[in-house]
């Protein structure tokens, strides 16, 4: 006699991809965050293109017509949506200039902060012994130079332009954008390989690690193939975190000076040029200000999104 019990629909299976990507959709704050970071790379990129299409001056024309009968600057109008500065330059413009500035900047020495400390930290981790106490020394050493006081002694001994490499193929460092890059990487870079350094000490005893070794894979196999994908998720959620870090670095030494070129809009040099000028013309910091305090607070919001939805069980949500 059949059965008259209806058969069960079958179960679609997920993929660790969906399973992440339906956490992480349903936390709305970090969405709206992720959507504010996109935003603020799309004005980075296009931020010309914005300048030249609703008919905004050049971020570094001075306007003496734009400051009022006593030479001040006059706050936000029609014609100067955030007021212009002491010099009659429009502080929109460079607000949306000076996010190129600190994304190009952030993006650049977080890849090569990731990549440096990522390789040492897999060295350190995978062979040990007297390898990793020569990298351990050499992370211990770095991680004693202050980036402030870098970034300033690095900008004098190249302010006529100091030459990096032997002979021919040398490269001319002059003060500027790759100074800050240079400064931010050399001194971020221990972070990272002691986060990959103690799981690759972890990793390294695992059973798929013996197995590879006991069918013939070499070092560098097991090191790139084996266990560097097992990092993938803690290094996406620590490059988040390092970001909005290496914006705010990016803020301090432009901020002291020692940044980007003082003709390049910068969010830091911005604020430091404000500061004379703040009784009189508060919007000159203010803009700015709140610019930057944005980005970084979305970089760290969708940080702690991407840590929640790869890791459910220690996020916000089991709390």
């Amino acid at each position: 006699m059949p059965s008259s019990v209806p058969s069960a629909a079958p179960i679609a299976a997920r993929s660790p991809l969906q399973l992440f990507w339906g956490r992480l959709r349903r936390d709305r704050v970090a969405m709206v965050a992720l959507a504010f970071i996109g935003l603020v790379i799309l004005i980075a990129i296009f931020a010309p293109l914005i300048v030249k299409l609703f008919g905004l001056p050049d971020p570094n024309f001075a306007d003496d017509d734009a400051l009022n009968d006593f030479g001040s600057p006059v706050g936000p109008s029609g014609a100067h949506l955030f007021g212009v500065d002491d010099r009659g330059r429009d502080v929109f413009s460079r607000v949306l200039y000076g996010a190129r500035v600190s994304m190009l900047v952030a993006v650049i020495a977080t890849a090569v902060t990731m990549a440096v400390g990522t390789l040492l930290g897999l060295i350190a981790g995978f062979y040990r012994g007297k390898v990793d106490a020569f990298l351990s020394r050499i992370t211990e050493l770095t991680l004693a130079f202050p980036t402030i006081l870098l970034g300033i002694g690095l900008s004098i001994s190249c302010a006529d332009g100091c030459k990096i490499g032997p002979g021919s193929v040398s490269l001319t460092l002059q003060p500027g954008l790759w100074v800050v890059v240079i400064v931010i990487s050399l001194t971020s870079w221990p972070y990272v390989a002691r986060l990959v350094r103690g799981q690759v000490l972890s990793l390294r005893e695992k059973e798929f690690v013996d197995a590879s070794r006991s069918l013939g894979a070499g070092d560098r196999r097991i090191i790139f193939r084996e266990i560097l994908p097992n990092l993938t998720a803690p290094l996406i959620v620590y490059a988040t975190v390092l970001i909005p870090q290496n914006i705010l670095a990016e803020a301090a030494l432009s901020f002291l000076g020692v940044g980007v070129d003082p003709s390049t809009p910068s969010w830091g040099a911005m604020i430091s040029d404000a500061i004379k000028i703040f009784d009189t013309a508060w919007w000159f910091m203010v803009f700015p200000g709140v610019a930057l305090l944005l980005a970084v607070l979305a970089f760290n919001i969708v940080g702690d999104g991407l840590q929640d939805a790869i890791n459910p069980r220690t996020g916000r949500s089991s709390r």
